[in-house]
């Protein structure tokens, strides 16, 4: 009898998971058939997704975020932000992209990066893992509060997500939207780039007593290779320094200057390190330090 009973029991407690992931299963197949019923129904017209894509171009609040660039083996990798990509696919109509978190396991979560463009069924994804945690000076922390795992997920999960858009937009649309933020970003600013740039550079010399070498370390290339964007992101350090949102220690290495070894730098190390007695002073007039 209880062998009858367990038997009876057990599809039961089951069914309704069962029924819930059918249900579940079903409503995202209709989702997906709607999707492409108006994809087919109202096709993207494609001048006037590019005329779209560039009118957002225009604004200056995204030509400021729209490239990203980190140097590299003494040079810069420049290309378009998750920002400009997201404007890309919001414009192009008829896409479908986002990131989703697949499965979260003891210490890492299984996510995947996807974009779809539904007229054409071309479809972008990459499936990633993400660990639950973050370097820091002190080594790796790890992500206990689902909300800080949360933003791990998304933060990892944005560069993929910027390569699946990347990946199905046109490469002379991005190019073009590319031009225009440019164009955006110096129709706003008055004067040469070098000039703009000598300019900052004093401003944090006098203001906070932040070097040329300070600033040039923490981009990773010379002053003389900034663009408009590095040019926007000094300024918008700077801005945070003077309303206390940051402070100098947070940007920049005060160290910065002290640690190059080489060419120039070093000889002049030595001629600073070399004995006092042999600098000689004719008069008062000449101090010696």
């Amino acid at each position: 009898m209880n062998n009858l009973t367990e038997q009876f029991n057990q599809p039961s407690s089951q069914q309704p998971q069962g029924v819930m992931a059918q249900a579940s299963a079903s409503r995202e197949m209709e989702e997906v058939k709607g999707q492409i019923f108006m994809a087919k129904s109202f096709p993207r017209n494609t001048f006037q997704s590019e005329q779209r894509i560039l009118d957002s171009c225009k604004r200056p609040a995204l030509a400021q975020v729209a490239m990203y660039q980190y140097p590299k083996g003494g040079t810069r990798v420049i290309g378009p932000s998750i920002r400009l990509a997201e404007v890309l696919a919001q414009n192009w109509g008829n896409l479908s992209f986002g990131i989703k978190e697949l499965e979260q396991r003891d210490g890492e979560s299984v996510a995947m990066a996807y974009a779809w463009d539904q007229e054409t069924n071309v479809r972008q994804e990459k499936v990633f893992v993400v660990k639950h945690a973050i370097g820091t000076k002190k080594g790796l922390k790890l992500l206990t509060d689902p909300r800080d795992i949360y933003e791990k997920v998304a933060n990892d999960g944005a560069r993929r997500l910027r390569a699946c858009i990347l990946g199905i937009i046109p490469g002379d649309i991005v190019e073009k939207a590319i031009a225009e933020c440019t164009l955006t970003l110096q129709g706003n600013n008055s004067g040469p780039l070098k000039d703009r740039v000598a300019k900052a550079l004093n401003a944090f010399k006098e203001q906070y007593r932040v070097t040329q070498e300070m600033i040039e370390a923490k981009f990773g290339y010379n002053a003389d290779s900034f663009s408009e964007y590095d040019y926007v992101e000094l300024i918008n350090i700077f801005t945070s320094i003077k309303d206390g949102m940051s402070k100098v220690e947070d940007w920049f290495d005060k160290d910065a200057g002290k640690q190059k070894t080489s060419g120039l730098a070093a000889d002049f190390e030595k001629e600073q390190q070399a004995p006092k007695t042999e600098v000689k002073a004719d008069d008062d007039k000449i101090p010696v330090e």
